[in-house]
């Protein structure tokens, strides 16, 4: 202690306090100070519960551990690789201290944190943030009037100098397994934070490429339930199944021109732009199946409403039928129950019974021409 002697810090006669008590608090005094103070370990800072994932690549391969998000910036910096950090629904506070540690602008900040956001590309000081709409197929048995059919959310990342920001709302388009198939990818992973940006859209296109096959296997069983002799699919499982398909349109179609502006761009690396390029392609597949279902769709609809018009057509022909078929029996039974003095047969004496048979053959001979006529 600053070079102090154990002899210095001892008691002399003068400084001595009197009695037993006093040699108890002069033994404790001389303890405390003796005695080395005790080493508190260092304690981990732990990421929040947002926090999916963070780790730092340095050459295309991950590593160890998964440091906080503000202590593996500066790793990356160190070790001249950079950060992949994986959020799903932060919240505010937690994204501004995020934007605090990267230098994300802080309008940044209100758009990570809101959902539903249309695809999008945009470059702000440096950070490119990018936006897609995620799909997922959600199982039925069979077609309802509230069925979901396709679950949609959204997820936006920020690309900037050595980090790579991902940040998903909803439960669609979980990005754990692209962080494991890029990481097997060493030489891809190799570029950079673009190759996180170029994994994200792949992963994104495989989504939609996979709801469209599920979509249309509905709605071939829709089409064909709907020209089936018996039971046909009613109108409201038609414009459930339109409306989940215009949601899906949201998703996938406005993505053609962030893609196009990307490749386009100089932000984006040379030797991802094949790849980015692939992605696009097939975007372009995607897009054309989802336009040909919206095509089906209209026409199925049409169709059952067609057979809808002709069912209504048919009754009302049965009825009329019917009603022919009756008025002849109210027309004599009219004529009859007249009270007037002088008529024919009103004296007769089978009057009755040649009414009653008169009634019957006039019913059964129209019963037979409106059936033969394919109105009954």
């Amino acid at each position: 202690m600053l070079g102090w002697r154990r002899r210095d810090l001892e008691p002399t006669p003068e400084r001595r306090i009197p009695g037993p008590f006093g040699r108890f608090l002069q033994g404790r005094i001389f303890e405390g100070l003796t005695r080395p103070e005790p080493r508190i370990p260092a304690q981990r800072r732990a990421n929040p519960a947002a926090v999916i994932d963070c780790a730092v690549y340095v050459d295309g391969v991950r590593r160890p551990g998964r440091p906080h998000y503000t202590d593996a910036r500066r790793q990356a910096r160190r070790r001249g690789g950079f950060v992949w950090l994986g959020l799903h629904e932060p919240d505010e506070t937690l994204m501004t201290s995020i934007a605090a540690a990267y230098g994300l602008h802080e309008l940044t900040v209100g758009q990570a944190v809101a959902a539903g956001h249309r695809p999008a590309v945009e470059v702000t000081g440096g950070v490119t943030r990018l936006v897609l709409r995620t799909a997922a197929y959600v199982e039925h048995d069979e077609l309802t009037a509230t069925s979901e059919v396709v679950d949609t959310g959204d997820v936006t990342v920020f690309l900037g100098d050595r980090f790579a920001i991902t940040v998903r709302h909803g439960a669609a388009g979980a990005l754990t397994p692209v962080r494991e198939d890029l990481e097997r990818r060493t030489a891809l992973l190799a570029h950079g934070p673009w190759a996180v940006g170029y994994a994200v859209c792949n992963r994104m296109v495989d989504l939609y490429l996979d709801v469209a096959g599920h979509v249309e296997k509905d709605l071939e069983r829709l089409e064909e339930s709907a020209f089936a002799p018996e039971g046909k699919p009613d109108i409201a499982h038609i414009y459930q199944l339109k409306r989940e398909m215009v949601e899906f349109k949201r998703a996938v179609l406005p993505l053609q021109e962030p893609l196009h502006r990307l490749l386009g761009g100089e932000a984006l690396p040379g030797p991802l732009r094949p790849y980015f390029a692939d992605v696009r392609g097939r975007l372009a597949r995607a897009v054309d199946r989802v336009a040909g279902f919206d095509d089906l769709l209209n026409s199925i609809l049409q169709a059952r409403l067609a057979q809808v018009s002709v069912d209504q057509n048919n009754d009302m022909r049965k009825i009329a039928s019917w009603a022919a078929i009756a008025a002849v029996q109210t027309a004599i039974a009219g004529i009859y129950g007249m009270n007037f003095e002088f008529m024919p047969e009103l004296h007769w004496r089978y009057g009755y019974y040649g009414v009653v048979a008169v009634m019957v053959i006039a019913a059964v001979a129209l019963h037979r021409r409106l059936k033969r006529v394919g109105w009954l």
